[in-house]
């Protein structure tokens, strides 16, 4: 249970630091490209072995490594387009919805877990906490012609979830965990200088220093928030349908309470009953049986 305590923190702080770049300006996929690649020598370190090429692509899990990479990169720049197409609120939305793609999966091929009434209940009381938490107004609208870069968010994260999770269950041992997780982040950062490059033919970016160091500045939580979820799908005790949706309402409420804190961002009487539904969330998933 620690692991899924320690996971939210770190996610936590990575919300922090990301509303920190807003404020100081600094670009968001420049830092995350370098933050990807001092994530990836994190892992290196992490793993305690030496790196041979042969062995990387040699694994089993490589695949697994390449995908989610890739999907990490692609889903955030989506996630950043839909932010400017249809709006934060219904972009967030679909981007925390996306948990219910490795949730469902799990209970499909994995039989160790099982649907019972008090997920479902949990489930329904996760949704309507995400709403409610995500939502400045009472009536969400949106172009309908970009519903599509809402479903890309959705499906993209929630593949990527899903991929993690078979992963850590299928193909990674406690040997190569390190090294997956370094050719996993070490795939996103190339992804991601790739997509930078594209971009620059329509228009050159300028280097930004302060980017370049909130990289540097990121990269060991982000680190960390991964190592900490694998464990906590490996060995916490709960089945991977209960660890994402806690995970998630707890990501929720940290944030929140982040926001008004640090930030001075007011809270609606709707957010504040969203943030009731995920605690009531947590509750029913994890300690109820």
């Amino acid at each position: 249970m620690l692991d899924i305590l320690y996971t939210i923190i770190a996610f936590n702080v990575l919300i922090i630091l990301f509303k920190f770049f807003d404020k100081l300006g600094i670009d968001n996929l420049q830092a995350l490209i370098v933050n990807y690649f001092v994530a990836g020598f994190c892992g290196l370190f992490f793993s305690g072995q030496e790196f041979s090429l042969q062995y990387v692509l040699q694994a089993d899990w490589i695949y697994h490594a390449a995908v989610i990479g890739i999907l990490f990169v692609v889903t955030f720049n989506l996630y950043a387009i839909g932010t400017q197409k249809v709006g934060i609120a219904i972009t967030t939305i679909a981007n925390k919805l996306s948990l219910f793609v490795p949730v469902g999966m799990a209970l499909i091929i994995y039989p160790g877990e099982q649907l019972t009434w008090v997920k479902v209940v949990g489930f329904i009381l996760a949704v309507i906490g995400i709403y409610l938490s995500s939502t400045k107004k009472k009536k969400l609208s949106f172009d309908k012609s970009f519903l599509w870069l809402i479903i890309l968010v959705f499906i993209g994260q929630g593949i990527a979830d899903t991929v993690f999770n078979h992963a850590q269950r299928t193909v990674v041992n406690d040997t190569d965990k390190g090294l997956f997780f370094m050719c996993l982040l070490f795939i996103a950062g190339i992804s991601g200088v790739l997509i930078l490059l594209g971009k620059s033919i329509r228009k050159k970016p300028r280097i930004k220093l302060k980017s370049l160091l909130g990289g540097l500045i990121f990269g060991l939580p982000n680190f960390a928030s991964l190592i900490f979820f694998f464990n906590a799908l490996e060995s916490s005790g709960l089945e991977a349908s209960q660890v994402f949706p806690v995970v998630s309402m707890g990501v929720v409420i940290g944030s929140a309470l982040v926001g008004l804190l640090l930030f001075k961002e007011k809270l609606s009487g709707a957010n504040w009953l969203g943030l009731l539904f995920a605690v009531l969330s947590i509750f029913m998933i994890t300690f109820i049986r």
